[in-house]
């Protein structure tokens, strides 16, 4: 038995393109079950807790933005260095690590070996989430492989906050080769999910003028002045756990729970962004084809490809 395992694994090893921009079609001749796989899983997962949805579609932005699209936001620490899970961005705060090791298992059984890649497994279960949760799907192109090591520091200094204003999230968003269209509609994301009080409390007590007050009166009542830092609210209040043009509606309403969302609408820096959420209140059709297009691109930051990198057996920690 061991030794047909092996056969099949050093098969399909070899068996994958060796290099080459990321493809929709990476895996279809290699393990064509692979993505069928995936949004089983996906699908099962958010049918019982919705909210793991925005969880996994965050994995992937915050895969992104650190290093690239590398499966480094997965790796827990190691001897040799701490990796991104205790950023402060992530620290008690990611979720659905769970998920990707049960799409990773699965998968290493139908693809007969580790040939699926975590990093591709981030883009494909964000897609699949998107849809699972209301959301049009879009093409996910393939072919990334995974990194070897992760760093606290660069996740510290590459992912953007939630006390962002505007100017310093069109900085950190084009500094990634993305434009403003991108930050607008990937924002939009923010339609799914919940933030914890500690990261829109002074947004309630300190940011008056820019917030609806009946909102902001009903948000005190769970996000008092002091304590109370993990109680959660949704990001969009009409329907957090279905992909739809809520979020941008509500930014119109002075309704935006964190104070890097209220920044799109009426914020410190660009009349632009005010625009394109008007256009995406409007038009949720619209947005959603946008949404993907720009997923499509931040998947594409700086990928391992070819030889670089691994294909990692077990997505919490790089092969020996």
């Amino acid at each position: 038995m061991a030794t047909a395992q092996m056969f099949f694994t050093i098969f399909f090893v070899v068996m994958l393109p060796a290099q080459g921009l990321l493809t929709p079609d990476f895996y279809d001749a290699v393990c064509p079950q692979a993505l069928p796989t995936i949004r089983a899983v996906v699908e099962a997962a958010v049918s019982l807790q919705p909210r793991l949805g925005a969880s996994l579609v965050r994995l992937h932005f915050h895969d992104c933005f650190v290093n690239g699209c590398d499966g480094s936001v997965l790796l827990d620490d190691s001897a040799t260095f701490v990796g991104e899970k205790t950023a402060a961005p992530n620290n008690n705060s990611l979720r659905g690590f769970e998920v990707i090791d049960d799409i990773k298992a699965v998968l290493n059984a139908a693809c007969f070996g580790n040939v699926v890649s975590c990093a591709d497994i981030l883009a494909v279960a964000a897609r699949d989430s998107i849809v699972a949760l209301g959301g049009s799907s879009y093409e996910v192109l393939l072919g990334r492989r995974d990194a070897t090591t992760a760093s606290m520091d660069d996740a510290n200094a590459d992912i953007p906050t939630p006390f962002f204003g505007l100017p310093d999230l069109l900085a950190k968003f084009q500094s990634h080769g993305l434009a403003v269209e991108d930050l607008v509609a990937l924002s939009g994301a923010h339609t799914l999910g919940y933030a914890r009080c500690a990261l829109f409390r002074d947004r309630l007590y300190n940011e008056t003028s820019t917030i609806d007050s009946d909102f902001a009166s009903a948000l005190q009542a769970r996000c008092p002045r002091t304590g109370g830092d993990d109680e959660l609210s949704p990001l969009d209040e009409t329907s957090p756990a279905v992909f739809d043009a809520g979020y941008y509606r509500g930014l119109l309403q002075n309704k935006g729970l964190l104070h890097s969302d209220q920044q799109l609408f009426g914020g410190d820096g660009s009349g632009d962004t005010d625009a394109l959420v008007q256009h995406y209140s409007e038009n949720p059709g619209e947005f959603m084809a946008d949404f993907g297009a720009a997923m499509i691109k931040m998947g594409s930051i700086s990928p391992l490809t070819g030889s670089d990198g691994e294909i990692r057996e077990n997505c919490r920690w790089a092969n020996a």
